[in-house]
């Protein structure tokens, strides 16, 4: 791909605009690809990578891009006896790729094609006594799965089945003295587990416990001259930082506190001219992962491009449109 401001008289200036057109169809033929080597190294993760593309192809209104029926069977493949969903058909249950089925699901309103007392009852079995939640049967815990755990819950409406309050309690354990969390008590600062906690504390209605401004703080320094953000300090910018810092920055109403302009600068840039999709950094390889991101941080920031773009929730990482039909309370989003 290339980076530079120069246009034919065929192609779009990326660097100012969302190509749109070729990201549904870079997206539309990623699962064609099966003699690939990305295709069958992240065949371990195919229901996460399938909620990365549906939900992209839903912020850019083209949902019905794909096979509705076709999906959901290959979904309902991945289910296991215990109720959770595994990363692909042969792949173990984990509570990550369960709360992706349930996420593409209810973007297809879909959810009665599974039986949902089955799939709660999977999730409240992994919380701990001391609040958290481990990942899957091998006992790894991760402020990742106490939110993947809290959203799923609360998308199917059962979160009266867990200790929210050990949750809780849990969540700020991991919370250091910059403001930020960390993936167990102790554990560095991420933008990544910051988005989880912040998260699944909004979820709760506990997101007072946090100190606002000195968590906006450490955010904000998550932007680099170059437009882009980082994860934690002294790295280097990526475009899945749009997602992950912007969505807790939106959440506690401190987006402003960064420049948007030079953000969305940042990810258009990322942008591969050519095939389509979004890298994790200018004239890198474009991924699903990076290109489900990189349209979240322009939805979130308020850049439709005409209205070409629709609104995700930065809780629930679903479109806004979607979780209203569910009914949920979403006092942190902007655009209610």
């Amino acid at each position: 791909m290339t980076d530079n401001n120069k246009e034919s008289t065929t192609t779009i200036d990326h660097t100012t605009n969302l190509l749109i057109d070729k990201h549904v169809e870079y997206i539309v033929k990623l699962g064609s690809k099966k003699d690939s080597f990305e295709y069958w190294v992240t065949e371990h993760i195919r229901m996460n990578g399938m909620y990365w593309g549906l939900s992209s192809l839903y912020l850019l209104k083209s949902l019905d891009k794909l096979d509705k029926n076709e999906v959901i069977q290959w979904l309902l493949s991945c289910q296991k006896s215990n109720g959770g969903f595994g990363g692909n058909t042969l792949h173990d249950d984990h509570l990550l790729s369960t709360l992706s089925a349930v996420q593409i699901l209810i973007q297809y309103d879909a959810l009665d094609k599974i039986d949902i007392n089955s799939v709660v009852n999977y999730v409240v079995k992994l919380q701990r006594e001391d609040g958290s939640f481990v990942g899957d049967q091998w006992g790894e815990v991760d402020t990742r799965f106490s939110y993947a755990a809290i959203m799923c819950l609360s998308l199917l409406k059962s979160l009266d089945k867990i200790n929210c309050e050990k949750a809780v309690e849990y969540i700020l354990s991991c919370q250091n003295f910059d403001g930020g969390f960390g993936s167990i008590p102790g554990a560095e600062s991420h933008a990544g587990q910051i988005f989880t906690c912040v998260g699944a504390l909004s979820i709760l209605n506990k997101i007072d416990k946090i100190d606002i401004d000195k968590l906006g703080w450490w955010l904000s320094e998550r932007q680099l001259p170059n437009g882009g953000l980082n994860g934690r300090p002294e790295k280097s910018s990526d475009v899945c930082y749009s997602w992950w810092v912007l969505s807790a920055l939106s959440a506690i109403d401190r987006l402003h506190w960064i420049d948007n302009d030079k953000l969305k600068s940042y990810i258009l840039k990322c942008q591969d001219n050519e095939t389509g999709g979004i890298a994790d950094k200018p004239g890198d390889i474009p991924d699903v992962f990076h290109t489900f991101f990189g349209i979240c941080g322009l939805s979130l920031m308020g850049y439709t491009f005409n209205d070409q773009i629709e609104s995700i929730d930065p809780v629930y990482a679903l479109g806004t449109k979607t979780l209203q039909k569910l009914g949920l309370n979403l006092p942190w989003n902007k655009n209610l």
